[in-house]
């Protein structure tokens, strides 16, 4: 039997969103990092295995930004037509090729080396290797979803619904119980230009309109393909979505080809030219295990805004808590969605284990109680949260902290990191660096001033940033010669626009998905040396699809600079919201 050993300054379980976040955000950061995922692809939920899109936060230029804005501009620049397949690629690369960062795939945690409520490493085994992959580090951040470091480290966790009067939560249950929301084997279909059939197997399930007038007080509506994900084949609420996750999804398979059998050959959906596409296998969880940290975060922390001193994250999906016995609830949708602020914020004592020292955690498993998780638990969200972790934990083991230590030393540079970082913190506002602050900003047209209020999104009624005519240009001027090291840029990448990551179906002909138009394509960075006369150009970029972009220039004895926004992927003037130097 071969074992492999790493040393880490952090060990991450678990790759959807959140852990990829995680551990990139550390890698970048300085940390040396492990992902260890179990599966053979990046994404978790979001991953091709299960297919669900990537949710977060309601309401006017609320979309989460940071490593899941990049992740999201990247896919749409390279996969116009939302194949599943690019979609994975682009996931995997993010991770695979990021310096300081060891991918380990098809790798499923299932040991814990703990001393003195301190994890000292974790064991892997690698099927596709027939390897033990054991990772020491001072670090681990559990981002699994079922929270596997929990039973194995003995930290602490909750289960199930808590009792209302608990935490004075208006849409928790009377009496605490451990039913949860259940799991989804989606479908998706494909629109093609003739009729075709469909022959069921001989186990799935037959429905007829009796059955969903019952279920939806109507039967299914006609299908039109377009944003329906089939979210509702949910079942194991009732029971315990990790033991039995097996068993559920052997019940969600004849419950979905029960259920296309009854689109395509029982009701009157207009489903003749639609033919199954896809069937997924593996369930995609809601909820099971969730930590619990030095704040539980509350239905009531969520309706007051969450305006903690310690945010690093934000939600703004509503309380959508589903109802445990999922499908086979009668009487209308199978969820209900509760009214939450967006935004809202979560605090970083939601992210690190009461009792265990060393232990972090991100994604649906954060400390909460379930009525808060109902809204927190959507990728975008936890994909935030996971940033943040990373970025944490890089201050961590910069610094020699626990992740406690984190929140009494480091919190306000945590939080400073994050939004340097393009993520946004409601009610906060990003410092910007001294040699932004010393120079003068000016503008060939419009006013520049926005662009120093460290605020990198519209929020209400104020744009926060600058609009000019392509070829104009902003200019930092200084007293004196300076060396420049750098410049960074938030572009606008319209955090309005629609359309998820991923397609929920394939209609015949669908336009295909692109680069915002509202983003800057190429721009050039000029320089003025310290004789004052004539501009050199040091940058150009001619195919950018990112809205942060970070550019290296180091550039001695510089009197000026300037940004010249040259075009956009289709609108006619240039949106940004920051443009510092350093």
């Amino acid at each position: 039997m071969r074992i492999v050993n790493h040393q880490a300054d952090l060990c991450v379980i678990g790759g959807g969103l959140a852990g990829m976040c995680a551990a990139i955000a550390a890698a970048r950061h300085g940390a040396r990092v492990v992902l260890m995922h179990d599966r053979p692809v990046l994404g978790g939920n979001a991953s091709s295995e299960v297919r669900m899109w990537v949710c977060g936060a309601h309401g006017p230029n609320n979309r989460e930004t940071g490593i899941v804005e990049e992740i999201e501009l990247a896919n749409l620049s390279r996969n116009p037509s939302t194949n599943l397949s690019i979609w994975d690629s682009v996931l995997y690369e993010k991770v695979r090729f990021q310096a300081g960062l060891t991918l380990l795939l098809n790798c499923s945690c299932h040991a814990a080396d703990v001393k003195e409520n301190t994890i000292r490493s974790v064991t892997g085994w690698q099927l596709t290797t027939e390897t033990r992959h054991v990772v020491e580090a001072p670090l681990f951040a559990d981002c699994s979803g079922d929270s596997i470091l929990a039973p194995l480290s003995g930290a602490e966790f909750r289960i199930g619904r808590e009792a209302r009067d608990e935490f004075g939560e208006g849409i928790a249950p009377a009496v605490a119980d451990r039913k949860t929301m259940g799991m989804s084997c989606l479908i998706q279909a494909r629109e093609t230009d003739r009729a075709c059939a469909f022959t069921p197997p001989s186990w799935a399930y037959k429905y007829n309109d009796e059955f969903f007038l019952k279920k939806f007080g109507r039967p299914m509506a006609k299908y039109t393909g377009g944003y329906e994900n089939f979210w509702w084949l949910e079942i194991g609420g009732e029971g315990d979505t990790i033991h039995d996750a097996e068993e559920d999804k052997d019940e969600l398979l004849k419950i979905a080809f029960g259920v296309w059998d009854y689109i395509k050959n029982v009701g009157d959906c207009g489903a003749d030219n639609w033919a199954l596409e896809w069937v997924g296998f593996l369930p995609g969880k809601r909820e099971s295990r969730r930590y619990v940290g030095d704040h539980i975060l509350t239905q009531n922390d969520v309706q007051t805004e969450g305006r903690f001193d310690d945010i690093i994250a934000y939600g703004g999906w509503s309380m959508d808590d589903h109802f445990p016995e999922g499908f086979y609830h009668q009487g209308g949708v199978p969820t209900i969605f509760h009214p939450a602020p967006s935004p809202y914020g979560i605090p970083y004592r939601c992210v690190y284990s009461k009792n265990i020292g060393n232990l972090f955690f991100a994604g649906r498993n954060i400390s909460a109680t379930h009525a808060a998780m109902s809204s927190t638990r959507v990728m975008a969200t936890c994909a935030t949260l996971g940033q943040a972790v990373g970025t944490a934990a890089a201050l961590a083991a910069r610094h020699g902290w626990s992740p406690r230590g984190v929140f009494e030393e480091g919190r306000q540079a945590l939080k400073q990191g994050l939004m340097d970082d393009d993520c946004y913190l409601p009610w906060n506002r990003r410092e910007l660096p001294p040699l932004s602050l010393q120079a003068c900003l000016t503008s060939g047209s419009g006013d520049p001033r926005p662009l120093l209020n460290g605020v990198d999104r519209p929020v209400g009624q104020d744009d926060n940033g600058w609009t000019g005519p392509l070829g104009d240009w902003l200019e930092y001027r200084f007293q004196s010669p300076q060396v420049v090291a750098s410049v960074r840029m938030v572009f606008d990448s319209d955090l309005n626009r629609k359309g998820k990551n991923i397609r929920s179906n394939y209609p015949l002909n669908a336009e295909p998905r692109r680069t915002p138009p509202s983003l800057v394509r190429a721009f050039r960075i000029d320089v003025q040396d310290s004789s004052g006369t004539g501009w050199r150009t040091i940058h150009t970029e001619t195919n950018n699809c990112q809205r942060l972009v970070r550019v290296a220039v180091q550039a001695d004895g510089v009197l000026a600079v300037r940004l010249v926004p040259e075009s956009t992927w289709g609108s006619p003037a240039a949106h940004l919201f920051a443009f510092d130097v350093r």
